[in-house]
């Protein structure tokens, strides 16, 4: 089911992308694309809430990337590796479509496998991995730790 959502997060990636340049909002980037007007109307509202998502809560999913690879300013990241981090942290802390873990952190490697240059892919798997592992969450916020005899807080 969650892999439906693949040409979704291929288009919001494009989207974010472009407006990182500013040269137009990623709202307005996604939704002149040709192939976003063929999705079909769920994997629309997807990427319609995951461009939000990233929008909404950029300076959190910054600040994570920060936490998590405190070596590589934000600002100093590829734009790809940047992008897709942040639509990857988008979806597993404030998306609520139930997209497994595992699922979300396997896409971004595949965008950044794809977008990205040879240390891409494990770069974005290495910070999620570690996210993941962290266990931040929406309800923590991110800058929670974890207790280690109980899981996640």
């Amino acid at each position: 089911m969650a892999y439906r959502y693949h040409r979704a997060r291929i288009l919001v990636f494009q989207a974010l992308f472009e407006a990182e340049f500013g040269l137009i909002p990623a709202p307005d980037a996604l939704g002149r694309s040709a192939a976003f007007a063929h999705l079909p109307a769920p994997e629309q509202a997807y990427a319609r809430t995951l461009v939000d998502g990233v929008g909404a809560h950029r300076a959190d999913l910054d600040a994570i990337i920060t936490r998590f690879a405190p070596i590589f300013p934000v600002a100093q990241l590829s734009v790809v590796d940047r992008t897709v981090l942040r639509i990857a942290l988008c979806e597993l802390l404030f998306n609520n479509a139930a997209v497994p873990p595992g699922t979300v952190i396997n896409e971004a490697v595949e965008l950044a496998k794809t977008f990205g240059s040879d240390s891409s892919r494990r770069f974005v798997n290495g910070v999620l991995g570690a996210v993941s592992r962290a266990g931040v969450g929406v309800a923590t916020g991110p800058d929670a730790e974890t207790e280690d005899s109980d899981g996640p807080v």
